[in-house]
């Protein structure tokens, strides 16, 4: 289990992403969603929407990049997709999708786009 603190940071570095997509037009549709809640579970942490494009990021608070990158495990990544493979048939989504990844190191935003 992590600690509080890291906890903590996790949710400011998620705050702050979805700040920046704001900025760049994005409309926040889920935060932390959640599925397969009894086996494998999965948790997207943004769901942001813009026009006919809906993204799904991951968000890494991390030293630098390369370190925020290997924490994202291929079995993590699987996970990932089927999570959002699961939000597009649930609402029935006919346009654009992808996955990001924003990785917060220190108080600098990367966003990598369509990385996983």
């Amino acid at each position: 289990m992590r600690s509080s603190t890291s906890y903590q940071s996790g949710l400011w570095a998620e705050f702050y992403a979805r700040m920046y997509l704001r900025l760049h037009g994005f409309r926040i549709v889920r935060s932390r969603y959640i599925t397969g809640r009894n086996t494998n579970r999965a948790e997207i942490d943004i769901i942001a929407r813009r026009k006919n494009l809906i993204i799904f990021v991951e968000v890494k608070r991390r030293k630098n990049l390369d370190i925020a990158f290997g924490a994202i495990t291929n079995a993590q990544a699987a996970r990932l997709r089927r999570a959002a493979e699961t939000y597009l048939s649930q609402n029935r989504w006919m346009g654009d999708a992808r996955f990001d990844v924003i990785a917060v190191c220190g108080h600098r935003i990367h966003w990598v786009k369509n990385v996983i």
